[in-house]
């Protein structure tokens, strides 16, 4: 067996396997997200294919959506061609549940993967074009704590931050940047507000992404690099929620490796990247999961409140958070 799209439309013998599969036009729904883009994620891993890569998948079987996701590689480009590219963008999530049984589910939900990359010609105009379209409502990161850091412990700026800041908007190197550059796009062709979502286990984790944006932002605008007017954009048309994240999606499992093999995957190799990422085609996750979201959404939202997220406000993110660090989830996150 092989994950691709051609292997789909034999849907009988993964059936047969015990396989869960899309049920609905794949097809169509990249159509429909190129057209008319709600949500961009940025880092591919293992917690955004084995969680939210899903609940937009339970979203479009229930014909609750349309669109799908488009996912930016912000840092290790490799993920993307090693677990998107290679299988046609197609999620294979194994679920470990607490009865000791398996649940294999392909998900379809990725419209497009491609690095954020500015020497990438044709992969960076397709983000400025998404970026452009009035129709994007979510952009959310699941990047890790330190990728939103833009400061040394003196508080003065990083080098590649500092650099980029000073030669402007149109081939930022560090992530930050680029994110920042495509807002400014967003702005300059008025493709209206927007609401950007860490959903990375750090408190107040919207105020680290407000941070970033806003003091590239004010350092271009010092610059005249960017109009003032921009940095009224970033205060007022974009949002910065609070989120609280929890779901256990640990490296590629040799067990499930066998498993697969069993059910006939020829393939299945476990890959450490360059950057000492440790994937696979498939991700392995367990059962329980929880999401929060602070409500503070400027240009609507998927309807993710239909497929157990939780919307509430950022008192109720902060104590969900709290709980999860001090009490039953997860004692050792900071």
């Amino acid at each position: 067996m092989i994950l691709s799209n051609k292997s789909l439309t034999d849907r009988k013998r993964w059936e047969e396997k015990g396989y869960r599969l899309p049920a609905y036009d794949r097809q169509a729904m990249i159509e429909e997200t190129i057209k008319h883009p709600t949500w961009v994620h940025f880092g591919g891993g293992n917690i955004f294919r084995g969680f939210l890569a899903r609940l937009q998948q339970e979203l479009l079987n229930q014909g609750l959506v349309k669109s799908g996701i488009i996912v930016g590689g912000s840092y290790d480009y490799q993920v993307i061609e090693e677990v998107f590219t290679k299988q046609d963008d197609l999620i294979l999530a194994i679920t470990l549940k607490s009865d000791g049984t398996v649940d294999k589910e392909v998900i379809a939900s990725v419209a497009a993967a491609r690095p954020v990359e500015p020497t990438f010609t044709e992969d960076w105009e397709f983000f400025r074009r998404t970026f452009a379209n009035p129709s994007l409502q979510m952009v959310s990161f699941t990047i890790t704590e330190k990728a939103y850091a833009i400061r040394s412990n003196d508080g003065t700026l990083f080098e590649s931050i500092a650099k980029d800041i000073e030669e402007g908007t149109e081939a930022p190197k560090s992530f930050l940047a680029k994110l920042t550059s495509l807002l400014y796009h967003r702005y300059r062709e008025k493709g209206g507000n927007l609401t950007l979502v860490s959903m990375d286990n750090c408190s107040a984790n919207g105020d680290r992404i407000a941070d970033a944006v806003k003091t590239i932002g004010r350092g271009w605008a010092e610059r005249d690099h960017v109009e003032k007017e921009f940095l009224t954009y970033l205060d007022e048309n974009v949002a910065y929620p609070w989120s609280m994240i929890d779901k256990i999606t640990p490296r590629p499992d040799a067990k499930i490796v066998e498993i697969l093999k069993q059910d006939g995957f020829k393939s299945g190799g476990l890959i450490v990247t360059k950057n000492n990422a440790h994937i696979a085609f498939f991700v392995n996750a367990e059962e329980a999961e929880y999401l929060v979201i602070e409500d503070t959404f400027k240009n609507g939202r998927p309807p993710l409140d239909k497929v157990g997220v939780y919307f509430t406000d950022r008192s109720t993110v902060n104590k969900v958070e709290r709980m999860k660090v001090t009490t039953c989830l997860n004692p050792l996150h900071t």
